[in-house]
């Protein structure tokens, strides 16, 4: 299995682009209509957390895991159609979208930004990256995360709403895509809160794997 430097997209990808409400399981965990189009959010790269240093929740949050697959963007991309999708997706890895519910509960009640939710330092914990033609079948691979042990979630990347190529031509429609710009697609049902003292695992079948630490 080839792999790159996770360094390199955590030090030069100028964003991070989340869908939120993307897999048909946590739709209707939370009794929710399937969107019609993707919902989007941005994350700042401040949010980044590699594998291995420790999550901090910071004082008043309360912090939800939602495991997702990350597509790392490898070319400059711009209102690519789906079918080209493929020919700009560098690699993927990984990605925990941390996420402070109490302050989304608010934002969402007033129709705010997530901004302060979804970004707040530590929130995108990664794991290592593997290069594109490592994952031949990234629509249909199971998807799982742990708590101490227990899972928690666990889902096939096929029970997404809109798949990786529509998501990536739907973004690319309003802002370009760059080289080391993550793309996260989502997280299935069963997301949840961690506290200190938690021990956090999630995995893409064999191909890859997430641990982090809570302090």
């Amino acid at each position: 299995m080839r792999s790159f430097d996770v360094q390199k997209f955590y030090s030069f990808g100028k964003k991070i682009v989340g869908a939120g409400l993307n897999f048909r399981s946590v739709v209707k965990e939370r009794r929710l209509s399937e969107p019609s189009e993707p919902v989007v959010f941005l994350k700042p790269t401040s949010s980044y957390l590699l594998d291995g240093q420790p999550i901090q929740i910071p004082v008043g949050f309360e912090v939800h895991h939602e495991i997702e697959l990350g597509v790392i963007i490898g070319q400059k991309c711009k209102n690519i159609k789906p079918n080209e999708a493929n020919n700009y997706i560098g690699g993927y890895c990984l990605a925990l979208d941390l996420t402070a519910k109490n302050l989304m509960d608010i934002s969402r009640s007033k129709g705010l930004p997530w901004t302060f939710g979804k970004g707040f330092d530590g929130a995108c914990p990664i794991s290592s990256a593997i290069t594109s033609d490592c994952l031949s079948y990234p629509d249909d691979v199971r998807l799982w995360c742990s708590i101490n042990g227990v899972i928690k979630q666990d889902c096939r990347t096929s029970d997404m709403i809109f798949p990786i190529p529509h998501l990536l031509s739907y973004i690319s429609k309003y802002m370009t895509l760059e080289p080391y710009d993550l793309i996260l697609t989502g997280s299935p049902a069963g997301t949840g809160p961690i506290k200190k003292g938690d021990v956090i695992q999630g995995g893409l079948e064999d191909i890859l794997h997430i641990k982090f630490y809570v302090n």
